[in-house]
Order: C-alpha cells, then structure tokens, then sequence
C-alpha cells in the first residue's frame, strides 16, 4: 500500500513529525506552502492563524506534484491552530478528489483542540473514522521519548 504523508508546517514540530513518520512508515511526504507566508512570531502568528483556522480558509498554495491514482493512504499532519486544522489542509481537500482512500491523521500542539480539529477534518473529507490517529505535544521544540514512542504506534498501525 502506497502511502503519502500530505502536511502543513509553521514552526517545524509537524515536518520533524512527518519526517519521522515517513522514515519509519517508508511514506513519501508532501509539504503544503501558502502562496502567501503566515506570520511565525509574535501576536500576528496567533491573530492571523487562529482567524484563518475559525474562518476555514482555503488559501491559495505554491504548486505541487500530486497524482491521487498513486496513493492508497493518505496521512494528514497540521499544527492545530484554535482546535482547527491548518487552512492549508483545507485547501488540498478541496483541490483533489480523495474519495476511496485510505485516511490517517496527525497533529501538533502546545496545549489542546487536537480532537476537535480531527472532528473537523473528518467532517471536511465526509468520512466518520481515520485508521490512524497521532497528537504529539511539539515533538520538535519539546522533544520527549512518549512522542517517539507515539510515532512508533502510529506508524505500526499504518503497517499493520
């Protein structure tokens, strides 16, 4: 089963996540990057992130190489930004028809909404279960062997 790791990240805990996942799982990986580059610091990160989460946003993305026809599974990852997923997520959804797929899903967070903003993207891609759920606490800025060990279940799910 052909696996792609389609993710979105500001500060890096999600692409370390996804680095570790798609070396561990052998996925191949697809960053997500907005035409037009979110704050990363200060109020303006929170302010303009959180908005564009709570007002599910579609912003337009830098090109990128995606044939769905080659995957079998796709894994979501995102920071979770107000208990919602990063708009750029949104916007692969809407640009590619994923119907059929296998789905599993990580997020990265410093406090909570993680579970709300997975409702959220199952509602998005009109299905009810993922096969594979993660939440890391800043796997890359507060490592912790209980997030290694998490990305270590995940990625046994994904093989199993």
């Amino acid at each position: 089963m052909k696996t792609l790791i389609v993710y979105f990240s500001l500060e890096g805990n999600t692409e370390y996540a996804a680095k570790q996942i798609a070396q561990t799982a052998g996925c191949e990986t697809l960053r997500l990057m907005p035409v037009k580059a979110y704050p990363d610091k200060g109020f303006r990160k929170f302010f303009w992130g959180g908005k564009s989460a709570v007002m599910a946003e579609k912003p337009a993305l830098e090109p990128y190489a995606f044939d769905p026809a080659l995957y079998d599974r796709i894994v979501f990852g995102f920071p979770v930004w107000a208990g919602n997923m990063a708009p750029p997520i949104r916007t692969f959804i809407r640009d590619n028809h994923l119907a059929g797929k296998k789905i599993a899903v990580f997020a990265c967070q410093s406090g909570s909404g993680a579970q709300k903003a997975f409702e959220k993207l199952r509602e998005a891609l009109g299905i009810t279960q993922f096969e594979a759920e993660l939440v890391l606490i800043d796997p890359k800025t507060r490592p912790n062997p209980e997030n290694d060990r998490k990305i270590r279940e995940f990625c046994e799910k994904l093989q199993g």
